[in-house]
Parts: structure tokens; C-alpha cells; sequence
């Protein structure tokens, strides 16, 4: 059976993801329109993901979509926006079979239902190297009142949503790593699931507008992000190690194998917030947000440039040395 061409695979796989989207002109043509709504900026952010690099060679197509997807609305939740839709640019390998394109595509159709975020336009070629896709995300904020990450203050509570480590673990589980070390079997799914599957903090990105001095997700290790909103804020952070939430199944797996805190804390691939909130409105925070309330790990400081940018307490309150303070791509 002959592949499909270029126009077939959009037409079939790619044009009914913008059937909700008027302005993505039903995939025919060559850009979308959009009109945004009264008092609203648009949100744009791109993130790309490469074979053996951000994902696992032999990963299902669907979690390589879906992952695709949710780690660029990560980046609109950090900015407290709502999605409006998404262009595609895939870089499919020559012998990339239609079931496997099939498969992909029915992976972006589940979170273009569950985040109402539409394939608006985009681009298929193919390429003699690995499989490389790059997704730019649009969203609207209300204007003026997007969340930045150069807003934090001295004196404001550092926070965190979910919890740290499991997508740092999360791949080990992925990759087998934990297999044979007693872990039990629903722990190490529960991870696995963690690192393929994140969960953008879009509701509460967007009740967080007005209370949140600063905000950006953590994609490459708790310590790096927060590195990046102290260059941008002008402040210094200090972060207690056992106020840093963990999950069950981490826990679990912490239990039963040498999981070092560096790891948690430097790790990345969590896609939580990382939040920066003045003590005054953390009584509206819990209030708007209840159980999803972020979770206190530390505190803003003043710039001193004498001192460590961010500041990692441990469990007996001495400063860690860390031998990396997150993922480098260079």
C-alpha cells in the first residue's frame, strides 16, 4: 500500500484538528487569521523536540505528541494565558510509516480536545535525520496582565505546583533503570507517566494573574529556572531541600534505590510552576486555589553579589554544593 503524500496525510490527519478553528481556513491555505478578543495580548511561545534528545526513540507516537504539545502550554500557563491554537512543523524520517504518522496525529487530537487548543497551520516535511518536531503555541492574557518572570521582589515567598523530581525519575523509569530494584511496578508507571506525559498548570497560571510577582515553568531543573527569575527579577533565592514537595510514587521509589536530592533538584523535564508571590497575597492564593495551591519552598533576598545567585538549603540547614544546577543543551 502506497504511502500518503504530503497533501493527503494533512488533509486526512492534520486538517480535522482545526475543524474548531475558522481562522485556520481548514488547513488550505498558507497562514491562519486571527482577530483577538477585546482587551487581550496574544501569548507566543515555540518549543521544539528531537528523537533521543527530548524523547525516547522507541516512545509511542501519541506520547510524543502529547508531550509536544504540553510542555509548549506549560509555557503559556507560566505566563497566566489561555490557549488559542497551535502551528505544527514535523520533520517526519523517510521511513516513517503511516501508521506511525496515524498514531501521532490521533495523540495531538486527544489534548487539542482536552486543552481547546486547535492545530491552526503548520508544515510536514521529511528528513534523512531523526525525527525533530517543533509546535509554536498561541494564547491570549488579558492585557497588561500576563505573568513575567522579572517581577520578583526580596522578601516574596518562592513556590512551587505538583511536585519536583518525577521527570527526572521519570525518564530513569522510562529507560528501565529502575527495573530489577524493587521498585514497585505502579511507582515506576506512575513516574514513566510523569516524564511523557507533564501536565501544563494552565488553570492556575491563569488564577494566578494579579497575585504571582513572577512566573515561569520548570523545564530544565528547579534550581536553573529559578536562576533565570532572579537574573530577570535582580534578586538572590534561598530554597529549603525538605520543603521541596515529592510525590508518592518518588518517595516510593526513593525507598528502594539511590535517588540523590541533586537530581531532583537539577533534573528538569517537571513542567510545574515556579512561582515568585508577596507574602501579603498568599491568603487570596490559597483562597483562589484551595487544594491546587502551590507549595512554599523559600524565600526572595536581596541582590548581594557576593553571594550564591540561589541557595539550596539541606535538612540541616547548610548550604548544598551542587555539581550542576540543571540541564545544558550546550
Amino acid at each position: 500500500m502506497a504511502r500518503r503524500s504530503e497533501f493527503q496525510q494533512i488533509a486526512d490527519l492534520f486538517a480535522p484538528l482545526a475543524a474548531s478553528a475558522p481562522g485556520a481556513l481548514g488547513l488550505k491555505d498558507d497562514a491562519a487569521l486571527l482577530v483577538p478578543p477585546a482587551g487581550q495580548q496574544l501569548v507566543v511561545t515555540v518549543d521544539a523536540i528531537l528523537s533521543g534528545v527530548h524523547y525516547l526513540p522507541d516512545d509511542p507516537p501519541d506520547l510524543v505528541a502529547r508531550k509536544l504539545v504540553r510542555v509548549n502550554l506549560s509555557d503559556l500557563a507560566a505566563m497566566g494565558a489561555t490557549p488559542a491554537g497551535m502551528l505544527l512543523a514535523c520533520a517526519f524520517p523517510r521511513d516513517c510509516s503511516d501508521a506511525w504518522v496515524e498514531a501521532f496525529a490521533a495523540g495531538l487530537a486527544l489534548d487539542v480536545v482536552e486543552f481547546g487548543c486547535p492545530v491552526i497551520g503548520g508544515d510536514t516535511v521529511a528528513t534523512p535525520g531523526p525525527a525533530t518536531f517543533s509546535l509554536t503555541a498561541l494564547g491570549w492574557a488579558p492585557m497588561g496582565q500576563a505573568l513575567l518572570r522579572r517581577g520578583a521582589k526580596a522578601g516574596d515567598l518562592i513556590a512551587v505546583t505538583g511536585t519536583i523530581g518525577d521527570g527526572a525519575v521519570g525518564l530513569w523509569a522510562a529507560q528501565g533503570r529502575l527495573t530489577g530494584l524493587g521498585v514497585p511496578e505502579d511507582a515506576c508507571a506512575a513516574l514513566a507517566a510523569r516524564y511523557h506525559l507533564p501536565q501544563p498548570r494552565l488553570v492556575i497560571g491563569q488564577a494566578l494573574r494579579g497575585l504571582a510577582s513572577a512566573a515561569m515553568d520548570i523545564s530544565d531543573g528547579l534550581v536553573q529556572d529559578l536562576g533565570h527569575v532572579c537574573a530577570a527579577s535582580g534578586v538572590c533565592a534561598e530554597i529549603r531541600l525538605e520543603a521541596v514537595p515529592l510525590s508518592a510514587a518518588l518517595q516510593v521509589a526513593r525507598e528502594h534505590t539511590h535517588i540523590a536530592d541533586e537530581l531532583v533538584l537539577t533534573g528538569g523535564d517537571d513542567y510545574e510552576l515556579l512561582l515568585t508571590i508577596p507574602p501579603e497575597n498568599w491568603p487570596e492564593v490559597e483562597a483562589r486555589l484551595g487544594p491546587l495551591a502551590p507549595t512554599v519552598i523559600g524565600l526572595c533576598r536581596e541582590d548581594d553579589s557576593a553571594a550564591e545567585t540561589v541557595r539550596v538549603l539541606d535538612r540541616q540547614g547548610q548550604p548544598m554544593q551542587l555539581a550542576a544546577t540543571g540541564w545544558q543543551h550546550f
